[in-house]
């Protein structure tokens, strides 16, 4: 039995998707096919029901996939521990984060990590932080620098690293930049550009509405907080950014709502960092967290 078929087996099972798979292992979706077919002639029984929208395990391969899990997991580990037990920083570090930091917080850190440790390698992934998360489970990434929802659940441990002080911006031209005494009653009143519903960012901003019983009308949902400044700048509806983000382009809406997100690192708790991966979150906790001002 191979490994690489076993992991693509995993990929398979993870997803629910063939295409999937194959954009999470870097391959093609034939490749995946070729794999699984070389698994299932191992255990000469169907292991996936290939079904019109959705790859489905069956009874063996929901077997597989419990047993499959542990034993990559552990030779990930072993792997990881032999490499640890060189006393030089070397190796691909694979990284996933999400393109806000990975655009502002992450250069400054792989500049000096790399001036520290030139022999060492980054693989970097831009992810959302659900997709980050399967590619921690799948063990194809190391690391994933995301926004901290309020509760991490198991199997992942957070560190945080940075506070993000949010902040109400529209067009500098807009009706709400010339209200005063603005409250968040009057942003109900017009449209909203804020990244998707299942963001802890947008969830951070919806609750405060719901708190006062308001209607939150959004459109154009995108993760890409460089796309929502762009959008906002034009006049097409207000939204929030980070206040590292504000320049001329869009203005500061006068609302004060003390709102921030964090910022930090999960990995999976059940795998073994590898020396890189444990010099990287050692380089990040020696950085004070920036509060909010």
């Amino acid at each position: 039995m191979d490994l690489l078929d076993l992991k693509t087996f995993m990929a398979i099972a993870d997803t629910g998707s063939f295409s999937q798979a194959a954009e999470l292992l870097h391959v093609t979706q034939p490749a995946v096919s070729k794999r699984l077919a070389n698994l299932e002639q191992h255990f000469a029984t169907p292991l996936i029901e290939r079904l019109p929208r959705k790859a489905v395990l069956t009874d063996a391969g929901k077997l597989l996939r419990q047993r499959a899990a542990t034993i990559l997991r552990e030779v990930d580990n072993t792997q990881a521990e032999i490499l640890n037990l060189q006393s030089s920083v070397t190796g691909v570090l694979h990284l996933a984060t999400s393109h806000h930091i990975g655009l502002h917080r992450l250069p400054k850190e792989i500049r000096r990590f790399s001036r520290a440790h030139p022999e060492a390698e980054f693989d970097l992934q831009f992810l959302a932080s659900e997709d980050a998360e399967q590619a921690l489970l799948a063990g194809s990434v190391q690391l994933a620098l995301v926004t901290l929802p309020e509760q991490v659940k198991a199997p992942f441990t957070a560190h945080e690293f940075w506070l993000d002080r949010l902040v109400f911006v529209a067009e500098p031209g807009h009706p709400l930049t010339h209200r005063s005494d603005l409250q968040l009653s009057d942003l109900a009143e017009y449209r909203a550009l804020l990244p998707a519903p299942h963001t802890v960012t947008f969830q951070l901003i919806s609750s405060l509405f719901a708190g006062q019983s308001l209607p939150l009308a959004t459109s154009m949902p995108t993760n890409y907080l460089e796309t929502i400044k762009m959008m906002v700048s034009v006049g097409l509806g207000w939204g929030v950014l980070p206040d590292s983000m504000l320049d001329d382009s869009v203005a500061e809406l006068g609302l004060e709502t003390n709102l921030t997100r964090k910022l930090g690192v999960i990995y999976d708790s059940r795998r073994t960092l590898s020396r890189v991966a444990e010099a990287f979150l050692q380089q990040l906790q020696g950085e004070a967290p920036i509060q909010a001002s």
